[in-house]
């Protein structure tokens, strides 16, 4: 066999192997995934059955039944959805204002406040719930939806805020110079010209937010105590705590919970993959320094 031969016989065995392992990987990946929606359409007592079968040799809807009509499932969405769509308009809001003002103008303590953005997501979550509940206490606001998308607007914002503000740094200068000169003021030339420009930026940060305020538990289990506030991962965890007979149901709710991350996420893929690029080519170093 000549060399040639050899050369194209080795990229194939390794293109093999690749795609082997990869395979191997996504079926571990897909396995929780798919066992948690066997629970939600199998029998209650499936989760103490020792069969791995990939079907349950029963299928029954009788868990999204349960969850629908004898829990308050639909009550926890809508607290949900209230406190998400607060979040991430918030998000969308500051984050655009902020990320704009850090990227197009120079004033004191600039690169200080950059640097304590992303300081703060090295710390965990844990490390603010102390000093957060004694703030909304002392306002008296602890127990109520305010507080949770307060808190939750805090983990966001530094994330999206240096997102965006790395996302203008790509927007070239002229664009807006050019509208000056034609009269636009800066609010104008942000809303028309700027704007559109980083609506995948948008796409990233309003994702992140809705992410994040749809599935976090942490701060929620200890902000909130009331059962009428409660969100979709706190209704689902007093599930299990109120009787763990009811996994089929937990599971259920687990499936219709993921539902809407995975829509959005197909809705706004291409967005995602234009708007994580640009970021990318931008060191940490470039993004700090003074234009």
């Amino acid at each position: 066999m000549n060399k040639s031969g050899v050369f194209w016989g080795r990229i194939f065995q390794t293109r093999i192997a690749v795609i082997l392992i990869l395979v191997v990987f996504a079926m571990w990946t897909v396995f929780p995934i798919w066992h948690v929606f066997k629970l939600s359409v199998g029998k209650s007592d499936l989760f103490f059955s020792s069969n791995l079968t990939l079907l349950p040799t029963e299928l029954s809807l009788d868990s999204y039944r349960k969850l629908f009509l004898e829990t308050p499932f639909l009550h926890w969405m809508i607290n949900s959805l209230i406190i998400t769509a607060s979040v991430t308009i918030t998000g969308l809001f500051l984050a655009a204002l902020a990320g704009y003002g850090f990227s197009r103008f120079k004033f004191r303590w600039r690169k200080s406040l950059l640097f304590g953005m992303i300081a703060t997501q090295m710390f965990p979550v844990t490390l603010i719930l102390l000093p957060l509940i004694v703030i909304l206490v002392k306002l008296n606001l602890s127990d109520t939806f305010f507080a949770l998308s307060a808190a939750y607007s805090a983990l966001v914002l530094p994330f999206c805020i240096w997102q965006m503000k790395t996302y203008y740094d790509t927007v070239p200068r002229s664009m807006e110079e050019a509208a000056w000169i034609d009269g636009s003021s800066h609010w104008v030339t942000f809303y028309k010209i700027v704007l559109p420009q980083i609506t995948p930026a948008l796409a990233i940060i309003g994702l992140f937010s809705f992410i994040t305020a749809w599935g976090e538990i942490m701060m929620a289990a200890v902000l909130v105590q009331d059962p009428d506030l409660f969100t979709l991962p706190l209704g689902l965890k007093s599930i299990l705590s109120g009787n763990p007979a009811d996994i089929g149901v937990f599971a259920a709710g687990a499936v219709v919970v993921t539902l809407p991350v995975i829509l959005l996420f197909i809705l706004l893929n291409r967005m995602l993959i234009s708007g994580f690029a640009p970021a990318g080519f931008h060191t940490f170093k470039k993004t700090t320094e003074n234009e």
